[in-house]
């Protein structure tokens, strides 16, 4: 059979909704999916796109569903809940799969599977949103610069905002501390574990370490072993990220994730389309070898969540067209170390 349709899944989320509107803005129809019928088709009929409704976790249901599709981008978070069984069904059904996560966990466990993927001849790319083209891109330029690079620091500013599927996100992610990579290995630190002051490109200001996607992603771009990912923070707030070390545990209990999360169900609606084109994102990162030298790169992209249709679209017409072996990749292994200049609104990387 060949294959030549395409798929989002999580189609009726905020950032699913974006993508929708910007495909058939651009002249693409992909099958609009999802698990609540009523949002999808209501999507489908505003688009005039096919839709299609299931369940990842109903493998069967799933891999049948995805038998005539090339490509999923899956846009359903938390993808810790969805990822593991998607790529299932796409391994099954071979289909590439994409996603926007910018979750430790789920890179690594996509990771895990990429000798599944290669027999299959499927690709597995997840991150190819805002997590985590631009600052793969900036890792991938730095260490084509400085081959011998042994550490590797990365960061952004950002007012982009959240959705409710990032807000939940980060709720998931409150107990789990932060996450560094040290001698090769993803270690667990504190949260708020390392501050230094750095310029993301609208002058000098506190920064301290997060957990952030390219702990894992980056070292499969650049075989760098050592890596952290920083934040602007001020004092107060990097006080109170290690403040809340002794107690982070809670933040995991069932009842605190649910009440928390159905805050964010109340509350939050994601940047509307003015507040996107008025934040901007500034971008980081530095690479230092064991003789010392240092190299740093900047670079400047649209809003963060238009930075993601944008890695959307683009990749999904890459991998349409993709000739090539299937396994686990990186956006830049996939796509290029400078795709992030191709998107919409997007600068070109510096170095220095």
């Amino acid at each position: 059979m060949t294959k030549n349709k395409w798929m989002i899944y999580g189609a009726n989320g905020y950032t699913g909704h974006l993508i929708a509107a910007q495909a058939v803005a651009q002249g693409m129809t992909p099958i609009l999916a999802g698990r609540d019928p009523a949002a999808i088709h209501a999507l489908g009929t505003l688009h005039s796109l096919k839709c299609r409704v299931f369940d990842p976790q109903q493998h069967a249901q799933a891999a049948h569903a995805l038998l005539d599709v090339a490509v999923v981008a899956n846009c359903a978070g938390p993808f810790s809940a969805t990822s593991a069984a998607m790529i299932s069904a796409c391994l099954s059904s071979k289909s590439h799969y994409l996603d926007i996560t910018g979750e430790i966990s789920v890179f690594e466990a996509a990771y895990a599977r990429d000798q599944q993927a290669r027999e299959a001849g499927v690709v597995l790319c997840p991150g190819v949103g805002f997590d985590v083209i631009p600052t793969d891109c900036i890792a991938a330029c730095l260490h084509q610069a400085m081959p011998d690079a042994t550490q590797l620091a990365l960061g952004f500013e950002t007012s982009s905002g959240l959705s409710p599927g990032t807000a939940k996100t980060t709720i998931e992610g409150l107990s789990l501390g932060g996450k560094i990579r040290r001698a090769g290995v993803i270690t667990d630190v504190p949260l708020g574990y390392k501050r230094r002051q750095i310029d993301f490109g609208r002058g000098t200001k506190a920064a301290v370490t997060i957990p952030w996607g390219d702990v894992a992603t980056a070292y499969y771009s650049t075989a760098i072993n050592n890596i952290e990912v920083y934040l602007p923070a001020p004092s107060a707030v990097a006080i109170a990220m290690s403040l809340l070390n002794p107690v982070r545990r809670l933040f995991g209990l069932s009842a605190v994730q649910n009440g928390l999360k159905g805050l964010v169900e109340k509350f939050i609606k994601g940047p509307s389309e003015e507040q996107r084109k008025r934040q901007r994102t500034w971008l980081w990162g530095e690479v230092r070898n064991d003789a010392g030298e240092i190299k740093s790169a900047s670079l400047q992209t649209a809003n963060g969540y238009d930075v993601t249709v944008h890695g959307v679209l683009h990749s999904v017409r890459h991998l349409l067209d993709y000739q090539g072996d299937g396994g686990y990749f990186t956006p830049t292994k996939l796509l290029g170390a400078r795709v992030i200049e191709q998107l919409p609104g997007s600068g070109k990387i510096t170095i220095n």
